[in-house]
């Protein structure tokens, strides 16, 4: 490869992307405008921030995210090495300390002698030189209408709900427990991977009454609140019924008091941020409520009367392309073939999905590079299956979705429920190989 591979992002989606064309010989130049040049949500200097979940989801090879997880690492994925090298317990999911994730990302790109990595704000695209845009849902401005400048103002958006991180010596253990979801892990006398808050139904109603009624963060007049289906603000779920949340993150199925055997209308779940337990989210407790009012709210619930806040949860606006007008399935941009674009940009949801594609990109840029036609992934794998859905989706309405058994090609004759995500996860492994070993990175 002659010319650098230029990547604007420094999040999931743009590290590896740069681990990738790094590791097939490209020389890599990687933009991150922080910290000149902070976002709404980011707290760090460091690459890969999370900002939201310390959560890769599950890690089962029964669900759909535990086979794109197998495929990024049959790949040699930075993002899956960094997870797996900084796993704290969440059960089958697969849940990172995230400041040490983000520093041993950051110190992999630094390190690499392949990749330079440039601290400052790109605000304009040269769309004759190679370049990857894996800027994520908090573009900055800038760059946001010079690339609604190249795809004629073809721009989606949705909104995006941050949870609360509390400090877990703040939580009342003599109220909370310990414990997993039908005791998963418990097995041997362990304790259970999550702090668990049981409320019962008066507790729940005079919650659900609180986030109905509480002050919440004002939308700017010219915009809609689109927000995505998997991420929805807690308050959005309890305008739905006063049941939602009971039936939604607050779901007490399979989780007893281990000392009193007692059940719960609701229970809210604490996972745990570090390996050293020090800080805990509230799973699934995304929120535009003004921070004063999460501190009213919040600390009224059993066993946080005197919780601590490490960060307050918060809504952002996140960007997206229309990726089926936009987009070829090699992630190139139609009318100028050397812009790859990666991440939530192109209307995946999810830190896997945003990682995934930014593998894809790396692979397909330094294929480009390099000359070569691009090979892209088969569909009945999860990298393609997820392409697909974005590159192929005929709707008017196109929205970010995480990988799914939904997404796979259909088997041809009929195959029995119970067997169908085996079968789909034994079908992508086996057409993986030949394309992985195509697009294999030399030996170094």
């Amino acid at each position: 490869m002659s010319e650098r591979l230029r990547i604007i992002g420094g999040g999931l989606a743009g590290t590896e992307a740069a681990w990738q064309a790094a590791k097939r010989g490209g020389e890599v130049d990687l933009y991150e405008m922080r910290p000149r040049v902070t976002t709404p949500a980011h707290q760090s200097e460091e690459l890969a921030e999370l900002v939201c979940s310390n959560s890769l989801r599950s890690d089962s090879m029964e669900n759909a995210s535990g086979l794109l997880k197998e495929e990024m690492r049959r790949l040699d994925s930075l993002i899956l090495r960094c997870a797996d090298e900084t796993r704290v317990p969440a059960g089958i999911a697969l849940a990172v300390d995230r400041e040490k994730f983000s520093q041993k990302v950051t110190e992999s790109i630094e390190k690499n002698p392949r990749i330079t990595l440039h601290r400052e704000e790109i605000s304009s695209l040269d769309e004759t030189h190679p370049t990857i845009v894996a800027t994520g849902p908090l573009t900055s401005p800038a760059l946001s209408a010079e690339i609604a400048r190249l795809t004629q103002g073809k721009y989606l958006y949705f909104y995006d709900a941050i949870s609360p991180i509390l400090h877990g010596e703040s939580i009342d253990m003599g109220t909370a427990f310990m414990g997993s979801r039908y005791g998963k892990g418990m097995e041997d006398g362990g304790e259970g991977d999550y702090i668990n808050i049981g409320l019962r139904q008066e507790e729940y109603e005079d919650f659900h009454h609180d986030l109905l009624h509480g002050e919440k963060v004002a939308l700017r007049e010219f915009e809609k609140p689109v927000y995505f289906e998997g991420c929805l603000p807690l308050e959005e779920m309890a305008s739905r019924g006063k049941e939602t949340l009971a039936f939604g993150p607050m779901k007490p199925v399979g989780i007893e008091h281990p000392e009193t055997g007692e059940t719960y209308h609701a229970v809210i779940q604490l996972r745990r941020e570090d390996l050293t337990g020090e800080y805990f989210s509230m799973v699934g407790f995304q929120t535009r409520l003004k921070y004063p009012e999460q501190k009213r709210i919040f600390q009224k619930l059993p066993g946080l009367g005197k919780a601590r806040f490490l960060r307050y949860g918060s809504l952002h606006r996140n960007t997206y392309i229309n990726a089926p007008r936009l987009m070829r399935n090699t992630l190139q941009l139609k009318r100028y073939p050397n812009l790859f674009m990666a991440g939530q940009l192109t209307g995946v949801e999810g830190y896997l999905e945003s990682a995934a594609t930014g593998l894809l990109a790396g692979i397909y840029a330094s294929q480009h590079l390099g000359g070569e036609a691009i090979q892209t992934a088969p569909k009945t794998t999860s990298f393609g299956a997820l392409t697909n859905y974005i590159i192929e989706t005929q709707t008017k309405n196109f929205q970010p979705m995480n990988i799914n058994f939904g997404l796979f090609p259909p088997f041809q004759g009929r195959v029995p429920r119970k067997e169908r995500k085996k079968r789909v996860t034994e079908r992508s492994l086996q057409d993986l190989d030949p394309w992985r070993e195509h697009v294999q990175a030399p030996p170094e």
